[in-house]
């Protein structure tokens, strides 16, 4: 996917898209050392990055979105989003963030998006997409 290629921030974190398509997305990230707090567990930000990069993929998985804006080039953007953390996350362990669409409706979405250590769940996060013109 040509927008995940093009995001710096998410592949220097060492984010890899595993799958992408028809409203869902796979991200998986390894948690290094850089990304613990002082509490020696991972900072909420990287996990809501983690769950944004996959929101991002997903609502952007069903291509280039002109019909919405009729001959305008468009994109699908966050309007916002809402993270809840469940348990936390430690240097060395691998999250994946499984996100999947709810619901379209005109030009905004709702997309619903799991974080996971192997079973566990570590955080639930809700993005809601808008389609904006570039």
């Amino acid at each position: 996917m040509r927008m995940f290629d093009e995001d710096e921030a998410s592949r220097r974190l060492g984010m890899e898209l595993l799958s992408v398509g028809d409203g869902r997305a796979v991200v998986r990230m390894p948690v290094t050392a850089s990304m613990v707090n002082g509490h020696a567990i991972a900072h909420g930000g990287f996990v809501f990055l983690l769950a944004d990069t996959a929101f991002a993929c997903a609502c952007n998985s069903h291509g280039p979105a002109v019909a919405s804006l009729g001959d305008k080039t468009a994109i699908v953007v966050a309007a916002g989003a809402d993270i809840t953390f469940v348990r936390p996350a430690h240097e060395g362990d691998v999250l994946t963030a499984y996100a999947q669409e709810r619901t379209r409706f005109g030009r905004s979405g709702i997309y619903d998006v799991t974080v996971k250590r192997g079973d566990e769940v570590v955080a639930e996060f809700r993005g809601r997409s808008r389609v904006v013109g570039r």
